[in-house]
Parts: structure tokens; sequence; C-alpha cells
């Protein structure tokens, strides 16, 4: 089943909330709106700051975020971070840690449909790390069991979850390239589980050059992609770079969110956020 990414080929920019503090949120959004940017992928414990628990914030608060966006001509598009504060849970460890991890996961997909936000983005490297005696054959049986339930979920909530390729030096050895991920997703085939395109994994996996024949050959299951560097460095680094993504996507009939993800900056974060947007619309 194709996305519904796919329906046409105008391409929608995004940026997640991971670039910058709780306090510089007013100012990034004002950038966001200067540069043309009319989404915001959300980490829940950065944009709830001040909640108890930033999944369950609260219809106000649900409210009053959705509002504050709107200000500026943004809407929630998708979400990361989706195991943030939740000890214990891991996918393959065992019965126990499972459990806590597809009940945050149900939590994360609750706050989805809340926010009205339709792509959720499953990346956690750590929690998804197969331990030593579990065979590859057997973690993927698990992974497959466990995907499907929460697909099911999902589905029934109009949100899909983008598994996302983690590289070996963010700390996983599960789907650690986009053509596992992409395989683990064409093997599941559930509508409401599908592929995050992360720019920065394939340049970590020194795999730039396919760029373009990735997005042709996985169209059919991306939903969403993050323009992102290794590392979370800022992104893109090149406005060249940003351009091919865009000439990549539009070649496969992409009309979903390209979302920028990088970490916040050390040093002058809303000047460098600044100069990420300017490369992307220049």
């Amino acid at each position: 089943m194709t996305p519904a990414a796919f329906e046409g080929c105008i391409i929608k920019r995004a940026m997640s909330n991971i670039a910058w503090a709780p306090a510089e949120r007013d100012a990034a959004y004002g950038l966001l709106q200067r540069y043309g940017f009319t989404g915001v992928e959300i980490a829940p414990g950065l944009l709830f700051p001040d909640a108890p628990d930033p999944f369950a914030p609260g219809a106000a608060a649900i409210e009053a975020a959705r509002r504050d966006a709107a200000g500026y001509g943004l809407g929630f598009v998708s979400m990361q971070s989706l195991l943030f504060g939740c000890e214990g849970a891991a996918l393959f460890e065992d019965a126990a840690a499972r459990a806590r991890l597809v009940a945050q996961m149900r939590r994360a997909i609750v706050l989805a449909q809340d926010l009205e936000i339709a792509n959720i983005v499953f990346g956690s490297p750590k929690n998804r790390y197969i331990p030593d005696g579990l065979g590859r054959e057997a973690a993927y049986a698990i992974a497959a069991e466990t995907f499907a339930a929460l697909g099911d979920f999902a589905a029934a909530r109009e949100v899909r979850i983008a598994v996302e390729p983690n590289p070996a030096a963010y700390g996983a050895n599960f789907l650690v390239t986009v053509e596992e991920a992409a395989a683990f997703v064409a093997s599941l085939a559930h509508p409401a589980v599908t592929l995050n395109f992360d720019l920065g994994a394939i340049a970590m996996a020194g795999a730039v050059g396919r760029l373009e024949h990735y997005l042709s050959l996985y169209r059919g299951m991306v939903s969403h992609i993050h323009l992102s560097e290794p590392q979370l460095a800022p992104a893109p680094a090149s406005a060249d770079m940003a351009r091919r993504l865009d000439r990549a996507a539009e070649a496969a009939g992409y009309a979903g969110w390209i979302s920028i993800e990088m970490r916040r900056p050390e040093t002058a974060p809303l000047e460098t956020i600044e100069a990420c947007l300017r490369r992307c619309a220049g």
C-alpha cells in the first residue's frame, strides 16, 4: 500500500523541535515562518517541557501548543523521541521490557492522535539492541509480531509508525541501514508501518550516491523524510544537498514532509538554525 505522501508532488517543509530549547521556541517558529516552512516535527518532552508527563499533557496544553504554532502558520506533522523518559523499555531484552516499550508506543500513538499528527518516527537505537544470546531470526520474529500489533493500534487512530534505520554508530544493531529497514517494512506489509527515509543514516553508510535510487526503489513505503547529517549536525550542510534531495523526492513523486532533523547547536543556535533554513530556501 502506497502511503498518502505519494498522492501528489508538492513537497512540504518542516523542522524538528530538537533543534532549539523550549525557551527559544517563539524565535525558532518565527524563523520557520520567515523561510516558508509550514510544519514542525515534535519531541513531546520539548513541546511540553513543564508537563509532569509530556505524553499526557492534557487537552488545555495540547490546544495551547497547537494555537501557538498556528500563530506562525505552522502545524505539527510528525513526532519523534517516542520512548523519552520510559525506563527499562526494550524490544528484545525480555517480555517485561517489551511490554514497557509497547505501552509507551501506544501512549505516543494516542498523543499523536490528539495532536492530529499522522506520522511518528521509531528510532530509539538502544531500545532495539539485540542482546547476546538472541539469534537474528528470533529477534526478527519478535519485532514483526510487536510492530504488527502496534500497527493495528496505530491504524485505528489514523497514525503511521515510520521505522527509521539507525547506524551502528548510534548504538543500534537492528535495522541499521535503509535496505534493512525497508526489507523489514516490506515483509510486514502493514499499511500503518512505513519507512522513515533518513539522509544522515544513508550518509553514514557511505551510500549518498544511491540517494535517488533509494527514493525511487522505496517510494511505496516512505511516509516521512529526514533531511539530516551524520551525528545530527546542523542540516543541511550545503544548499546543493538540499536541492538534490528535493529533486530526488519530486522525481519519486513524493508529496509528504521533508523535515530538518538536527541537534540544538551548542553555540549560536538560532543563528545556525537560520543558516540551515536559508540553505533550504536558496
